[in-house]
């Protein structure tokens, strides 16, 4: 197969940035003139935030300057999103870059001042426009954290260069890093990052997917310091400002903002890696056993179950399928999955230069977009419900709530995602008539789904939660020590069921979620809510409109509260146990199923 350049790909597959700019030249002048009417408001309200009236109008000028700069910062990272090689990109992520670095300081006056209202002003401002209550209770939490002026306006000016290493890292990902092919007996096939990711490591050829693995992770060791340090460098910075703004640790620094407890966070890591290794364990047997594998090793274990049952899809049939699984959400929801393919919202080709995996970006005012780097598999229907599940949760979050107020809790963010995801295979498992069938149904959601988001992101948590402990601690950290703590995790989990191949320890590396603070475990703690939501839902406990209540909400209230909205109380262990134990009953089925089918 050969790895197509963007050129090269059909344009009816991409998505269609002009909603966001209709060309480069109307983006240009838009970047111009956001600079021009920040400085404008900068000498209108700057030491003026005196009293209730003059700040309401503030900060409904500051909303509408934050909805522009989020359209800006957006087309700019779709643009190198869909091809980092593309010079053109680079060029507009460097002038969005370098706008946002004047922009940025020239607004902080409007935080730094209503920190020091007096409570009565604050109280005013609440009472006076309802828009803003959730605002001034956030400035009120975040006073005793707060920064001189003088030093958040210099870490304003440096954020381009303190926030790089995101940036870096995806540069030297998926524009250097540049791999052999993968040479067997039979086969000659041509490697990157995105192939080996979305089709090689799943190869049914035990040959190729393990000689696959081995030329990549190869090509891996060779960066390995590089990355480390870039890494390295990355959480150093988040000490740093932790440090700087009092707090006990790192880990308590990056959670502040998602509303939740270290005991909320350490019992998703904790209770995973007890309660659901050993099931896991067994799955990974049950492949071994399927496949007739000779061992169990760390590079067979996105194998699927039956994997000549498998549907081809096109692009055209997932619109068609996500459209019968996703109906209970209602006809305003159906609309929106028909625009975002009727519109192209949804970035489907695969391509040199593009990013890996799959994302949503929802720019507050205009239409979400996806990109997905399609296999026309029937797993990738599940990404792509996946991802129109973030697409409809703020689409219906900005029809209701300001920008302000948009965004849940990273803790929350994953839970609309994986809820679709289950209400797909409800709605596939509704039609399944034989045995087959209900086992692909049951092993997909184990080896996407749970497996996806209960392991996968689950074992990068550990890994993470580990990291910063390091740091904390003020030991070295270099990629040696990662290597070898993402391996004691990877052991730990995996225990004598699965061997650790050699480049397991390097998978650290592929992964850019440890550049987006403790984002990693939130998939688990999102899949839980989904779970729990779903049987809720399926046993008639709530409605749906509960649930499209639960996105309407958007970041008005802590997750306790927006689980607390469809009876869920995630102060407790039992959400999580009683999602373990689903997993592991999943698992007991699909042997069954496998048993009656041998014979």
């Amino acid at each position: 197969m050969k790895i197509l350049n963007r050129n090269e790909v059909d344009i009816q597959t991409t998505w269609d940035l002009s909603s966001l700019f209709s060309d480069n030249e109307s983006y240009a002048l838009e970047l111009e003139s956001l600079l021009n009417d920040v400085t404008l408001f900068n000498t209108t309200y700057k030491t003026k935030l005196t009293d209730a009236q003059t700040t309401i109008k503030a900060l409904h000028e500051y909303m509408a300057l934050l909805e522009r700069m989020t359209s800006v910062g957006t087309y700019a990272s779709l643009t190198m999103s869909e091809d980092s090689s593309n010079p053109d990109a680079q060029v507009l992520s460097g002038k969005a870059s370098i706008t946002m670095n004047q922009v940025s300081p020239l607004l902080n006056f409007v935080t730094q001042e209503i920190r020091l209202l007096e409570d009565a002003i604050l109280n005013e401002i609440k009472s006076l426009d309802d828009n803003f209550s959730l605002t001034i209770d956030e400035i009120i939490k975040e006073k005793p954290h707060m920064l001189t002026p003088e030093i958040e306006d210099v870490l304003s000016t440096l954020a381009p260069t303190l926030n790089s290493h995101y940036h870096t890292y995806n540069m030297h990902k998926l524009i250097d890093m540049k791999f052999d092919n993968v040479t067997t007996d039979n086969h000659d096939i041509p490697m990157s990052f995105g192939y080996f990711e979305d089709e090689l490591m799943f190869h049914e050829d035990t040959d190729v997917r393990r000689k696959a693995f081995d030329t990549f992770h190869k090509r891996l060791k060779g960066s390995e310091n590089t990355v480390a340090a870039i890494y390295g460098a990355h959480v150093q910075k988040e000490k740093a400002m932790a440090k700087l703004k009092g707090f006990d640790n790192t880990i308590d620094y990056l959670l502040f903002d998602q509303d939740v407890t270290r005991d909320m966070y350490d019992r998703q890591i904790d209770l995973i890696m007890e309660h659901l290794a050993p099931a896991m364990r067994k799955f990974a047997k049950q492949l071994q056993s399927i496949h007739k594998l000779d061992k169990m090793t760390y590079s067979d274990l996105h194998l699927v179950v039956d994997p000549t049952f498998e549907p081809n899809y096109t692009i055209e049939d997932s619109h068609a399928e996500l459209l019968k699984g996703l109906s209970i959400l209602g006809d305003d929801y159906l609309d929106m999955i028909n625009r975002a393919f009727d519109e192209r919202w949804i970035d489907f080709p695969q391509n040199a230069g593009k990013s890996t995996g799959a994302f949503c970006s929802s720019p507050y005012g205009r239409h979400p977009y996806i990109l997905i780097s399609w296999t026309s598999k029937m797993r990738e229907v599940f990404v792509l419900a996946h991802e129109l599940g973030h697409a409809g949760h703020f689409y219906l979050a900005g029809q209701n709530q300001n920008i302000l107020n948009v965004r849940p809790s990273l803790y929350f963010i994953e839970a609309p995602s994986t809820m679709n995801e289950l209400l797909m295979a409800n709605h596939l498992n509704k039609s399944a008539e034989d045995d087959r069938l209900k086992r692909w149904i049951l092993s997909t959601l184990i080896s996407r789904t749970y497996y996806h988001n209960f392991v996968t992101h689950l074992i990068e948590a550990a890994f993470q939660r580990e990291v910063y402990r390091t740091i904390d601690a003020n030991k070295p950290l270099n990629a040696n020590v990662l290597n070898t703590l993402f391996k004691e995790v990877l052991t730990t989990f995996w225990g004598d069921a699965v061997e650790i191949t050699e480049g397991a320890e390097l998978t650290w590396m592929r992964q850019p979620h440890y550049y987006m603070g403790l984002y990693p475990y939130t998939y688990s703690a999102g899949l839980t809510v989904a779970t729990q939501a779903s049987d809720k839902l399926l046993n008639d406990e709530i409605s749906i409109e509960d649930w499209k209540n639960v996105l309407k909400a958007g970041g008005t209230k802590s997750p306790l509260d927006l689980a607390k909205m469809v009876n869920i109380d995630l102060s407790t262990e039992e959400p999580l146990l009683k999602t373990i134990q689903k997993i592991s009953d999943m698992i007991d089925e699909i042997e069954v199923l496998t048993d009656n089918l041998n014979k």
